[in-house]
């Protein structure tokens, strides 16, 4: 499975490519960051965190794009731009016909590192581990962007079996009122004549 992950920011957008299934060893392709001047205008800066994840689709094709959910932050500013960025990742793959996931910040905290609340060192060395790496990759956006990678790995089987399963539930309840509608409505047109 190949997966990228994107640390959603309007100035810093962290891109980062890892390889591998849950329960082997996983193999970083890429990371960096998708950068925008603060002072630029926001659909100027919105096109260019577009391109930038364009590119890093063309280059690795991934499978699946992790995205971090957007969640509410006390800087109103802040959460717009992470929200604005994180639409516009979600729309290079939906385009492309890729799906995405989004996973919080204690998700992937727990995944990668045991604990929902470790802090960006933690996680940077954590990611440094798991992908053996000589040092962790700077900034943190781009640590950050692996980690969602790397949470979407290991996650996604189990994922994927919950919503099999809910699927299959409801298949076979339909399946059950298509085949009890018959009887149901010969119940009810008796219960009229009657």
């Amino acid at each position: 499975m190949r997966v990228l992950g994107v640390d959603p920011g309007l100035t810093r957008c962290g891109v980062g490519v890892v390889e591998g299934v849950a329960g082997r060893p996983l193999t970083m392709l890429g990371v960096g960051v998708v950068r925008t001047a603060a002072d630029a205008e926001l659909s100027h800066r919105l096109l260019a965190v577009e391109e930038g994840i364009e590119q890093w689709l063309d280059e690795y094709r991934p499978e699946f794009v992790a995205v971090e959910r957007v969640f509410s932050q006390h800087n109103v500013r802040t959460v717009m731009g992470t929200a604005q960025a994180s639409a516009v990742a979600m729309l290079c793959a939906a385009r492309r016909g890729i799906p995405v996931a989004l996973h919080t910040p204690s998700e992937v905290k727990a995944a990668v590192t045991g604990s929902g609340r470790a802090d960006k060192a933690q996680v940077g060395a954590m990611v440094t581990r798991l992908l053996r790496l000589a040092a962790p990759p700077k900034p943190a956006d781009a640590a950050d962007a692996l980690a969602l990678a790397i949470c979407h790995i290991w996650r996604a089987p189990a994922q994927n079996r919950l919503q099999q399963a809910v699927a299959r539930h409801s298949l076979h309840a339909t399946r059950a009122q298509a085949t009890n509608a018959p009887a149901a409505k010969a119940q009810a047109t008796k219960g009229r004549t009657a």
